[in-house]
């Protein structure tokens, strides 16, 4: 039934909570923000990850631009520890998208479900929100880059999941079709409302055990059991 398989790349094979955690605290050693202020590195992490969620929500909804929210969630960050610097949260900004991409984590059998996928003839593409040459880095540094085909990001194409236009353009690049393609992510709002607003088949990856989304087609809690759909 189906012959396209976009995935998501950030929560769903990337493993971006764990990612990030190494890469805060490697921008927390080489800007020395101990002694700027930030006193303690595991607040500093949970109160960066609180504000990156909120900021990407507002993106996914979006409220804000890419700009905004590459330096905003350092600023917000910075300033829950009274520091009202904009440009050392530019800087923190710059510096953390330099290393985060160079990280490597993903989740349990990743590479064996892509391979198993591509044995089975199906092509594979990515639908991110992600920023276009940050992802690409990920992919490069992570060894993913090789099973993909086409890489679709907001950035590239101008629009923002969940909104119906990136999932028809990343029909188009990837020469296929909505009964032909198959959505795969962790995000309710933009991988599975996304897809089922344009008219596409999709799968919740729960890696955490949220509720399962009505517009799911297929849930699975982790990537082994796509082998069960696919």
């Amino acid at each position: 039934m189906y012959q396209h398989l976009f995935f998501d790349l950030d929560h769903t094979l990337w493993d971006f909570e764990k990612n990030a955690a190494a890469a805060i605290a490697d921008l927390y050693t080489q800007l020395q923000l101990n002694q700027k202020g930030i006193y303690d590195f595991n607040i500093f992490l949970q109160k960066y990850l609180t504000h990156n969620t909120i900021l990407w929500n507002q993106y996914h909804e979006g409220k804000i631009t890419t700009a905004d929210l590459k330096w905003k969630r350092m600023y917000h960050t910075i300033l829950d520890f009274n520091i009202d610097e904009p440009k050392l949260a530019v800087q923190m900004s710059e510096t953390f998208l330099d290393i985060l991409p160079e990280k490597k984590l993903v989740f349990p059998y990743t590479f064996e479900i892509l391979k198993y996928l591509k044995n089975k003839n199906y092509q594979l593409h990515l639908i991110t929100n992600g920023f276009t040459v940050t992802q690409h880095r990920k992919l490069k540094a992570s060894g993913l880059d090789q099973y993909f085909e086409q890489v679709i990001t907001s950035e590239n194409t101008g629009f923002v999941k969940p909104n119906k236009q990136i999932f028809d353009a990343a029909l188009t690049l990837a020469n296929a079709t909505a009964a032909n393609s198959l959505m795969l992510g962790d995000n309710v709002v933009a991988d599975i409302k996304g897809a089922y607003q344009a008219g596409w088949h999709s799968v919740f990856i729960n890696h955490i055990n949220e509720t399962k989304p009505l517009e799911a087609t297929y849930t699975v809690n982790g990537l082994k059991e796509l082998e069960r759909i696919l």
